[in-house]
């Protein structure tokens, strides 16, 4: 009962999402619900208004999503407005179709136009909540990993480790007394023998591949966050690796290269064999003592290692 994510990007091409365009199909959908008391229309005003939603969040997916959000500092802030206005309404129009139950059974309605008109209020509701809960949250989470000006390739990095820390939320309830994140940097462009670069390494090697050990792969670079603890709450092991995540300066330095890129591998725990420890979280490295000619592997798995 343990949960595995990986996420394997390639960089971006579609450009940031315009301003304009996501604040005016976000005003078309409040202003297609002004008149809630038209119920004849009322599913198809509810379709048009999820599917105007429903273009703001695909377009604020992914990192050209991101960097619309974190490149314009008010952006946030109008479209929080309006998915605040937008909640008040379904909220209005759930109420009026609980007044027509109260007044007849089907309001003087079809059960196929209250079917028509509920799975429309149950889509906006979805698109809205993916907007204000998703979209708005997984940006402001990324720049508090990023840190301040973060360049294009770093942004790709710190989406993927976003995406899976996301992922292992969901998934802590397949198992939560420990948790592992690991990204694999390549391209980083860093000179590893550089002195103060190779003191870095030199101070991150650890023989059991606990939280913040660093190996080098054939040139890249292979960073590991584990949190374990036998007793805690959902959650808890998520914003420890996101608290080291975020302080590693190392990690940073990493991605500051335009060509820098990242895979990154995580998975929760549920240790029905082993001790709860940071040295038997997942993920876990091909290291063996004594042995350095082998292909360096990282893996993730359910199940036992023999």
């Amino acid at each position: 009962m343990c949960g595995i994510v990986v996420v394997a990007r390639r960089p971006a091409t579609r450009p940031p999402p315009d301003r304009e365009v996501l604040l005016e199909q976000l005003a078309r959908a409040v202003a297609g619900l002004g008149d809630t008391a038209a119920v004849d229309v009322l599913a198809e005003q509810l379709a048009d208004a999820a599917a105007a939603v429903e273009s703001v969040d695909r377009l604020l997916r992914g990192t050209p999503g991101v960097r619309a959000l974190l490149g314009d500092p008010t952006l946030g802030a109008a479209i929080e407005q309006h998915v605040r206005i937008l909640e008040a309404a379904a909220a209005a129009v759930e109420t009026e179709l609980d007044g027509l139950f109260l007044r007849a059974p089907t309001g003087g309605r079809s059960i196929r136009d209250l079917e028509a008109i509920n799975a429309g209020l149950v889509r906006l509701r979805d698109a809205v909540w993916a907007v204000g809960r998703d979209r708005l949250r997984a940006a402001s989470a990324v720049a508090e990993l990023a840190g301040p000006e973060p360049g294009a390739a770093a942004l790709e990095a710190y989406t993927s480790v976003q995406v899976a820390l996301s992922a292992i939320d969901r998934l802590e309830v397949r198992g939560r007394d420990s948790a592992g994140l690991h990204v694999l940097v390549h391209d980083h462009e860093l000179d590893l023998a550089e002195p103060e670069v190779a003191q870095l390494l030199d101070d991150r090697r650890d023989p059991l591949f606990v939280s913040g050990a660093v190996r080098v792969a054939d040139g890249h670079l292979s960073f590991v966050y584990k949190a374990a603890a036998e007793i805690g709450e959902l959650g808890d092991n998520t914003a420890e690796l996101r608290r080291a995540i975020r302080n590693d300066s190392f990690l940073r330095r990493a991605l500051a290269s335009a060509t820098a890129c990242a895979v990154v591998l995580a998975h929760t725990r549920w240790a029905s064999v082993g001790i709860i420890s940071e040295a038997n979280a997942h993920p876990v490295n091909s290291d063996e003592a004594g042995v350095d000619t082998r292909p360096y592997a990282i893996a993730a798995l359910n199940g036992d290692v023999d």
